[in-house]
């Protein structure tokens, strides 16, 4: 009853919040890909976060790290699953910004740098791995960077008859002023992230009731869980028209899940949170950035029409989160 309970909420509120987002988008003059990364992003892995803190505190590191990652896979394939509901052609070659693809940029590097941290020294200040710093100083710098190439931008994708521009809505149908549509959007934004944050807990009943490991759980029943509010995000945005929102909530919602190796690794007192990640997490870190990678290749490609009305990118994300669940099941 909490599962289902929290997962219509969930939807619900994604929902309400991808009519909202695209209206602030409009009025900030941040564009669907940055306030769609920045902003979703953040709202949609609050729960992620609180659920990898309480799992690093109560010392157990696994479903921490598991968590963290296991949300960046379901997650990418959320594009996949929105490039189904765009009819026009391939979601990738209409969405394609010079935004999107750098922060799937960013992504990459920052997936790098934490499979990198498991073959550093386990060295720690106050029980804190540097590369945690790391993580978010990346992180902060290449929101800046993205943010000022946006506005001046070098390189930008050719118009083709399938590319749907991030333009403002000619007409604002939220009568309401600016500060007004900030507060709905915090509220919902923290109502999904409860709903999801009930949904983990929901999880962890499976865990006592059938025996499932810490990291099966984490990697792939939480991951599709954390990955609900982007995927229905997503979808909505595909339906309102606001594709470079679309993409944006996804790779945005990944970024902060990547950072959210570095709250896990600040909550575990036991050490480095890098260096307590087995076999089965850091395969699934490389294979949420072969992901990541098809998506960005997908973004410059940009196919514009493929088997079942997506592109190759769109196959190849649903075959290897396929091919990954099946490694961690057996």
């Amino acid at each position: 009853m909490v599962f289902v309970v929290a997962a219509l909420a969930t939807v619900a509120g994604a929902i309400r919040m991808a009519s909202l987002g695209d209206t602030l988008a409009d009025r900030t003059g941040w564009g669907e890909a940055v306030f769609g990364a920045v902003f979703f992003g953040a709202a949609s892995s609050l729960s992620g976060i609180v659920i990898t803190a309480v799992a690093a505190a109560g010392d157990n590191p696994t479903l921490a790290y598991s968590n963290a990652v296991g949300g960046i896979a379901a997650q990418t394939l959320a594009v996949a699953v929105a490039d189904l509901f765009y009819r026009r052609g391939n979601l990738e070659h209409a969405a394609a910004s010079l935004s999107n693809i750098l922060f799937g940029c960013l992504l990459l590097a920052l997936l790098t740098l934490v499979v990198l941290a498991a073959y550093l020294p386990p060295f720690t200040v106050a029980a804190i791995h540097p590369m945690s710093v790391v993580l978010v100083a990346v992180y902060v710098g290449g929101l800046l960077l993205i943010r000022r190439n946006g506005s001046r931008p070098m390189w930008e994708a050719v118009r083709t008859r399938g590319t749907r521009i991030d333009e403002p809505a000619e007409e604002d149908t939220d009568e309401r002023p600016t500060r007004a549509v900030w507060a709905e959007f915090v509220v919902i934004g923290a109502a999904v992230s409860a709903g999801g944050a009930a949904l983990a807990l929901a999880a962890e009943g499976i865990i006592d009731a059938t025996g499932l490991t810490a990291g099966f759980v984490g990697a792939v029943l939480l991951g599709i869980v954390n990955a609900l509010p982007e995927t229905v995000t997503a979808i909505t945005a595909v339906r309102r028209g606001a594709l470079t929102l679309a993409i944006g909530a996804v790779l945005g919602g990944n970024s902060f899940d990547a950072l959210n190796i570095a709250v896990g690794d600040t909550f575990y007192r036991g050490g480095s949170l890098y260096h307590r990640a087995g076999p089965d997490e850091l395969f699934l870190t490389l294979a949420s950035a072969l992901m990541t990678i098809v998506v960005v290749a997908g973004l410059l490609v940009r196919q514009s029409r493929g088997p079942g009305r997506v592109g190759f990118d769109g196959i190849a994300l649903i075959t290897t989160y396929v091919a990954v669940v099946a490694v961690l099941t057996v």
